[in-house]
């Protein structure tokens, strides 16, 4: 899931060499904090949410098939 969340963003943003995406497991979730250039920031976040909550909605459908739930923070490095 962190690849496929490194994979979507960098294809969103101008600066993909400055996408990074940590991972921190819990026993029945995973968080992924994905950071992005200050500058793409509005890219990966989009209109009212509307890209961030897609990429969610991804993310999760892909977390489904390992039982675990996933929480996807956006940050600045």
């Amino acid at each position: 899931m962190k690849d496929l969340l490194e994979v979507i963003a960098k294809n969103l943003v101008d600066y993909p060499e400055k996408v990074s995406v940590k991972e921190i497991s819990e026993e029945h979730s995973l968080i992924l904090e994905l950071y992005v250039a200050p500058e793409d920031m509005g890219k990966v976040i989009g209109k009212q949410g509307r890209i961030a909550k897609a990429i969610r909605t991804v993310v999760k459908a892909c977390a489904i098939h390992e039982d675990k739930r996933v929480i996807i923070e956006i940050k600045q490095p």
